[in-house]
């Protein structure tokens, strides 16, 4: 009696650099597309104008961008997307309690420590930040949104890319110091366009980089890195509300 054939399950998928690379670059070019398409409806169709529809325009293209970007990864790579330890993204893991209350003083200390780094290297000069700008001109019913956004849905999305996919892959072929150094290079350049493409904010970001990476590293989770991300975030748009003019 002949046996049946025996069909073996198929080898894990996980991200390769490239196909890391190609996921972030998705990202930023999904932000220019889905952004282009609310500018017509709300300029267009709408005709909104002014501080507030630039702020709503944020506010509505980084979930739907964030949401595509999930569901790409998890499409793609359903293996890691459950795995905790690299080449997993570590999403599926809750680190011990510890290390979530280093991502809170890691994330309060390196944005203090940051910007002082940038002005000090700024030498007295201006260092803008678009999303900074635009929460100091809108209103207080825009401004709430906008701040809970930059705290939670923009560092998931942004780390799952960087200390998930990207970091995953370059430990595949590199060593652990030569995949963080990358890594944390390339978080910083790719925030350059938010920053005036000035170079002086480039060794704060790379530092909060490798930080956010030691968490992901050392506590076996993404988690921590996701918190102590939209700590650093929050306290850098805490100054919507305290210098900001009531009403604008």
């Amino acid at each position: 009696m002949q046996q049946p054939i025996v069909t073996p399950p198929p080898l894990p998928r996980y991200p390769g650099i490239g196909s890391a690379l190609g996921m972030i670059v998705l990202y930023f070019l999904l932000q220019l597309t889905v952004g282009g398409l609310l500018v017509f409806v709300l300029h267009r169709l709408a005709g909104l104008r002014g501080p507030d529809a630039r702020a709503l325009l944020v506010i509505l293209t980084i979930p739907a961008v964030g949401g595509i970007t999930l569901w790409s990864i998890r499409r793609l790579w359903p293996l890691p997307w459950t795995q905790a330890a690299p080449p997993g993204f570590g999403l599926n893991r809750l680190a011990p309690p510890a290390f979530y209350a280093l991502a809170v003083l890691l994330g309060l200390t390196l944005s203090l420590l940051g910007g002082w780094i940038t002005q000090w290297l700024a030498h007295g000069h201006e260092v803008p930040q678009d999303i900074k700008q635009l929460g100091n001109t809108v209103s207080p019913a825009v401004r709430i949104p906008l701040a809970l956004l930059a705290a939670t849905v923009a560092p998931l999305i942004e780390e799952l890319l960087f200390r998930g996919l990207l970091l995953s892959a370059l430990l595949q072929r590199f060593g652990a110091g030569w995949a963080v150094a990358i890594s944390s290079l390339l978080f910083a350049t790719v925030h350059l366009p938010d920053l005036g493409f000035l170079w002086y904010a480039v060794p704060n970001l790379t530092l909060l980089a490798v930080a956010l990476a030691w968490l992901r590293l050392r506590s076996g989770s993404l988690w921590p890195a996701v918190l102590a991300h939209g700590v650093n975030n929050l306290l850098a748009v805490a100054a919507w509300f305290v210098v900001a003019a009531p009403g604008k």
